[in-house]
């Protein structure tokens, strides 16, 4: 990568000169010169996801206000990737999509938030397990959502291991799960001649947080880089800095879970993945296809496989991590995934801007929480280049926070609160229509320049060529992998079931658990 591209990176990351010398000494190239020796075993896999965490908060990328350096040393010592872009942005669809090797619209049920995960669905724990792999999780696997109702006799993540519990939590919204213990209780189960495939699922930074922890901690207001989409105020500040509390909770687990390889002998010859499944629990960032909702942290590190010290610049898609764990246990990935392996870009030794066809992602968005009447989503499709995001709002008519004035699709939050309260204010005012109130058919943001996604430029007649070209490329996509949207058939989507709270207060279908029938193709049983 060269230098301008790593102090973009940095720069988007909302970091100053600083932060950027820390982070090039950080990843000198020095760390694993050489070529990367062929890898002898079969390799293990461990997959650590946080839950809400956008790209800019890692230490690696001169974030001063978290403290990660597990993440940091997988990318000091492996790849970090500047380009991670979530299948959703959201947890359960996007992990469904982490799973398969699908995007959303092709994922049935599965697609859409808090719903079911079709039984006919492959997932890449499964065909590990059944090469020979001895397969698990901890914490937060595939969810929310109901998987026994399609017939699952697991979660599609892998068999649980949750047995340990923290005798005291740190601070309220800290889960008690002691994710590091059970990950130990698996490699003490593990048969010694087998690989492992290992899903640590980390339940934190997702709301709710101990509000004020961040400060109680020791973090600094000062240091807060507060993201264009949010008003720079006490309040937001210490908001994200309790959000960045549990950060550093989810890293110091990741942390105890390497030590525990390096004692048993095993890191170099596993496959560590760190990344989160969405953005920032925070008004236009999760649940929303803007930059800070689908850009994730991605770091891998393999010395057994990989010569590490590097950044890529590729785009990387979520659902390509199912075929490349695929491939680098020798299987053969399914034609049902269409998510492209990059073990070649891990394996090639180069840094920027490694496979020229790596030059897009696509994105899609459903119903997240029970926000409208008769349960509906707000669907949305997009696709990421290396300048551009351009965004596809195909129910424009509806609001994509929610209707007024829960705008339950937001997470609530003393952000959220302090938003609401004070919309009117010359502060706020622009940056609460922006993440609230209704969007126009299409959107074109310049991410580099504009990473807050604060200038819709598809209405600026000097990007009108960008704006066609990228529609078209999105379309032709989408019709190609048969998405509802695109074909006609697309409020099946609002059909599927929620299992997770309905709220009384909306007018039309809320039974839970159910199909909505208004929304179900005639003739078509419920199909799980």
């Amino acid at each position: 990568m060269s230098s301008v591209s790593r102090r973009e990176f940095l720069n988007d990351a909302g970091c100053g000169a600083l932060a950027l010398l820390a982070g090039s000494a950080m990843l000198s190239r020095s760390s694993f010169a050489g070529e990367a020796k062929p890898a002898k075993r079969r390799p293990n896999i461990l997959l650590a996801i946080s839950d809400d965490q956008s790209w800019a908060h890692t230490g690696v990328s001169g974030c001063k206000t978290v403290n990660t350096p597990a993440f940091d040393r997988i990318a000091r010592e492996g790849v970090l990737f500047t380009n991670a872009i979530v299948a959703a942005p959201q947890c359960s669809p996007d992990r469904a999509s982490l799973l398969t090797g699908r995007h959303i619209w092709q994922n049935e049920e599965a697609g859409t938030h808090a719903s079911s995960f079709p039984r006919k669905l492959i997932v890449y724990p499964d065909l590990l397990e059944a090469a020979g792999y001895f397969v698990g999780n901890t914490g937060k696997p595939w969810g929310p959502g109901n998987w026994e109702v399609s017939g699952w006799p697991r979660n599609p993540a892998g068999p649980a291991f949750n047995k340990r519990s923290l005798k005291q939590q740190p601070a309220k919204g800290i889960n008690n799960d002691d994710y590091a213990a059970n990950f130990k209780d698996f490699l003490d189960q593990r048969p010694k001649d087998k690989p492992f495939c290992f899903w640590y699922g980390g339940k934190e930074p997702h709301r709710e947080y101990d509000k004020g922890i961040g400060l109680k901690s020791g973090k600094k207001l000062d240091d807060v880089v507060v993201p264009p989409f949010l008003p720079d105020d006490p309040e937001i500040r210490s908001d994200i800095l309790d959000y960045c509390f549990e950060i550093d909770w989810f890293d110091n687990h990741l942390g105890q879970m390497l030590r525990l390889l390096e004692e048993a002998g095993e890191l170099d010859n596993t496959i560590v993945v760190v990344t989160s499944d969405n953005g920032m629990s925070f008004p236009n960032s999760k649940a929303n296809l803007r930059e800070y909702g689908i850009h994730m942290p991605l770091a891998i590190r393999w010395p057994a496989g990989m010569t590490g010290g590097r950044v890529v610049d590729d785009l990387i898609s979520f659902v390509d991590f199912a075929p490349t764990f695929l491939e680098a246990a020798g299987l053969t990935v399914p034609a049902t995934m269409t998510g492209r392996s990059f073990l070649d870009v891990l394996t090639s030794g180069k840094s920027g801007r490694v496979a020229p066809s790596r030059d897009k992602a696509l994105v899609g968005r459903e119903r997240h929480t029970h926000a409208r009447p008769d349960n509906v989503g707000y669907p949305a499709r997009a696709i990421r280049t290396h300048d551009y995001l351009f965004v596809l709002n195909l129910k424009p008519e509806r609001w994509p926070a929610g209707d007024p004035e829960g705008y339950y699709d937001i997470d609530g939050s003393p952000s959220k609160t302090f938003m609401m309260k004070n919309r009117t204010s010359d502060q706020v005012a622009r940056l609460f229509q922006l993440a609230f109130e209704k969007r126009p058919a299409e959107e074109l943001f310049e991410v580099k320049k504009d990473p807050g996604c604060l200038n819709n430029l598809a209405g600026v007649a000097e990007y009108a060529a960008v704006k066609q070209k990228l529609r078209a490329e999105l379309e032709r996509t989408l019709t190609e992998q048969k998405d509802p949207r695109i074909l006609g058939t697309g409020d099946i989507f609002d059909s599927y079931p929620r299992y997770s709270a309905m709220r009384e207060e909306f007018e039309g279908f809320k039974e839970q658990g159910q199909y909505n029938p208004k929304f179900q193709p005639k003739g078509n049983e419920p199909r799980q």
